[in-house]
């Protein structure tokens, strides 16, 4: 059981602990962002590429990439002493796909994570939420050399609802990734409230 650190005289706070999935395209920077944001040392599942899987791993874009998650990443942030988030990065390659229903149990919200290279990648990830009902924001990770595009134009190439955060960020940074983070707690404490008084109506 983690406890939050008390004041004198006061008994320790126990926090809540919220599920958050970081998912979207192969070789966007999930791994990295769990990694920028844990303050434990993050679970890894990754594994060298080989060339058996190059006729399935698109590396357009990522050539330098020569790793991949093959089950998940794992980390954990304390936003406030009475808030913990659990952070589970999916593997981002069609194969692995049928981790995330697991992966997915219990979630309080998620982060697609965006390349707006590979702008096609993060398709099947918002499906996915949305299909759910699962609440989610986009996150643009800011690579250098990319063209910058303004978060409005994200969303129509998207076709996101109204509703849905979009955030640019640089999933190498712990406060840009917090951000983020703070983005979706929000948003899905507002999708639940939402939800909540349309059942009460």
């Amino acid at each position: 059981m983690i406890f939050g650190r008390s004041e004198r005289g006061k008994p320790p706070v126990e926090p809540v602990t919220l599920k958050i999935l970081v998912a979207g395209g192969f070789g966007v920077g999930k791994t990295t962002l769990v990694g920028a944001v844990s303050e434990i040392r993050p679970l890894r599942t990754e594994e060298v590429l080989t060339e058996a899987g190059r006729p399935v791993d698109d590396t357009r874009g990522v050539e330098g990439k020569h790793t991949t998650t093959v089950a998940m990443d794992f980390g954990r942030i304390t936003l406030r002493e009475d808030l913990v988030l659990y952070l589970f990065g999916t593997p981002g390659q069609d194969r692995f796909w049928f981790l995330w229903d697991e992966l997915a149990a219990g979630a309080l919200g998620a982060v697609v994570l965006v390349d707006t290279r590979r702008l096609e990648d993060c398709f099947a990830a918002v499906d996915y939420f949305e299909r759910r009902s699962i609440p989610f924001a986009v996150a643009v990770n800011c690579f250098e050399g990319a063209t910058r595009h303004p978060a409005e134009n994200i969303r129509q190439a998207l076709d996101l609802d109204d509703d849905v955060p979009v955030v640019l960020c640089d999933a190498r940074e712990r406060e840009s990734v917090k951000e983020v983070l703070i983005e979706v707690v929000r948003h899905a404490g507002t999708h639940a409230a939402d939800g909540r008084a349309s059942v009460a109506t």
